[in-house]
């Protein structure tokens, strides 16, 4: 699921289009992915503070993935979309309130449907203001997560710069940190 657009990262064709994050009529943003993790608030957490000290905005991204749809589960893939965008509303809800006791601040919303990397960076692109990604590092014996192994792998040809939060961060060390 995570490595169909890892492709597009490795020959080099993501990105072509210029940041325009510090230019004047703009603003620097940090995208944060609000995913099923616990860590996602980590990523919520140095996003919102960062932006609150340096003047920027947050955008929180939770990705719908779908899977093939046969035509006689019509109704039901109907049935689990809508569910799915709920769940997601309810994700955004969540770390919007945290941005909000963080730091003040309202970030944007965004959701999206289909592959998450190729998701991501069709986000990126879009929106020039876009100047990082974070995203929270799970601190188990079950390695970082997926997304984040993925961007590994690719961080030499990624878009944007990443900061990588490591999950077990206290709000105090992060504080010190953003």
């Amino acid at each position: 699921m995570w490595h169909h657009a890892v492709g597009r990262l490795h020959a080099g064709t993501c990105m072509t289009t210029q940041r325009r994050s510090y230019e004047a009529g703009h603003k620097p943003k940090c995208l944060v992915i609000v995913d099923d993790t616990a860590e996602w608030d980590r990523a919520v957490y140095y996003a919102s503070r960062w932006a609150m000290r340096g003047g920027g905005g947050v955008v929180v991204l939770r990705i719908i993935e779908t899977e093939d749809q046969n035509q006689q589960w019509l109704g039901v893939a109907d049935i689990m979309r809508a569910e799915a965008e709920e769940n997601a509303n309810a994700a955004l809800d969540r770390a919007a309130a945290r941005a909000k006791v963080i730091a003040g601040i309202a970030p944007e919303r965004v959701i999206r449907e289909g592959d998450a990397t190729e998701q991501i960076l069709e986000l990126i692109e879009q929106d020039l203001d876009i100047a990082m990604l974070v995203l929270a590092a799970n601190p188990g014996a079950e390695g970082p997560g997926p997304l984040i192994t993925t961007i590994a792998n690719t961080v030499g040809s990624f878009p944007i710069p990443v900061i990588i939060v490591p999950g077990e961060l206290a709000d105090a060390d992060i504080d010190a940190l953003s």
